[in-house]
């Protein structure tokens, strides 16, 4: 409904008498036009998402998932990331194990490879998804970044972003992101199956020793 009509329809409905639990509407106004009134005028009184909370996306952009985790925070660590086309292809997915770290650096550790990777496949316009609230409402200086370990890779994630034509980070629910979510688990698993084996390896071992 065009905002003319809507003033119109509630001046006319502006002049409904009250009843005994009822609305007399005036002549040439239905009961379902009136209604049909009150809720475009709701709609219309609706407020409008903040800036970039109702962010669209850009058509070409390359959207990137990523992930940080750590079993322990800290402890160990890995990242996940899921790299798609503009039309939502999969161009790559990786999984790395990061050492021991802490869920916040996991994080900053994930954005970090995926800007790296982002930048070695010709990206310009990427657009980047994660869980972290943290890490989303900290690029965009919602938040501040207090720590200075976080304070480094911050500044590090910023310097890399300015090389891309254009940037944008969405906060997503964990929901939406369970593919770099098990991509970063799964860097977790695979550098700790070396080390399990290795001790496997060595409790399986022959004891040496003589005899007499």
């Amino acid at each position: 409904m065009e905002s003319a009509d809507l003033v119109s329809r509630l001046r006319r409905l502006s002049h409904a008498l009250p009843g005994a639990g009822v609305l007399h509407l005036p002549s040439g106004l239905s009961a379902p036009e009136a209604i049909q009134t009150i809720r475009a005028a709701l709609r219309a009184l609706e407020p409008r998402a903040a800036a970039g909370e109702g962010y669209l996306g850009s058509p070409g952009a390359t959207r990137i998932y990523i992930d940080g985790a750590a079993r322990g925070n800290p402890g160990p660590a890995g990242v996940g990331i899921l790299i798609t086309g503009p039309a939502g292809q999969v161009v790559e997915r990786i999984h790395r194990s990061i050492g021991e770290a802490t869920n916040n650096v996991a994080e900053y550790r994930a954005l970090l490879l995926a800007l790296e990777r982002a930048r070695a496949l010709g990206c310009t316009e990427i657009e980047v998804y994660s869980d972290s609230e943290l890490l989303v409402r900290q690029l965009q200086g919602r938040y501040q970044v207090r720590h200075p370990t976080l304070r480094g890779l911050h500044t590090k994630a910023r310097g890399r972003i300015a090389g891309f034509r254009h940037f944008h980070i969405t906060h997503v629910p964990r929901e939406q992101n369970v593919e770099a979510d098990a991509l970063a688990n799964r860097g977790i698993e695979e550098a700790a199956r070396p080390a399990l084996q290795g001790a496997r390896s060595r409790s399986r071992a022959p004891r040496s020793g003589g005899t007499g």
